[in-house]
């Protein structure tokens, strides 16, 4: 972990500071957790849900990389920024109804790439969804 990275107390309020963007919001999602070793979110499945009432697969998506790229940046640091480039999922359930979390976790954590495991689960804490996304940390252009 770099020297610079907000200690885990420090996240959550790094996280409110910086905003989790528009689509985020929209969708109800919520950190309740949040380190560079560990980060967690909630989303509601109301609204949230295709024609046939179960919770749209890119909802889960959404979920996985709002957490995936806010926790890359917050590993990256001041001066420099974290973009995805790969992202996928794998489905296994299907939530339909309440509440689901997802718990977001590094799988490498280097000095241009960090790649993060998100499980999505239910209120009944099966999993539904597995998501995996990379990103490239790269330097801020000076201002």
């Amino acid at each position: 972990m770099p020297e610079h990275s907000p200690s885990p107390v420090d996240g959550l309020a790094w996280a409110a500071n910086r905003g989790m963007g528009a689509l985020a919001e929209k969708m109800g999602i919520v950190f309740t957790e949040f380190s560079v070793e560990r980060a967690v979110a909630t989303m509601p499945v109301e609204g949230n849900t295709q024609p046939v009432g179960l919770l749209h697969g890119g909802a889960y998506v959404v979920l996985g990389e709002s957490l995936g790229s806010m926790a890359a940046n917050l590993y990256a640091g001041p001066g420099k920024l974290a973009v995805g480039v790969d992202i996928n999922a794998t489905h296994t359930r299907s939530a339909t109804s309440g509440i689901v979390t997802g718990v977001c976790t590094p799988i490498h954590l280097g000095r241009t790439l960090a790649v993060h495991e998100i499980v999505v689960t239910d209120e009944a804490g099966r999993r539904c969804s597995t998501v995996r996304i990379t990103n490239h940390i790269k330097e801020l252009p000076p201002v």
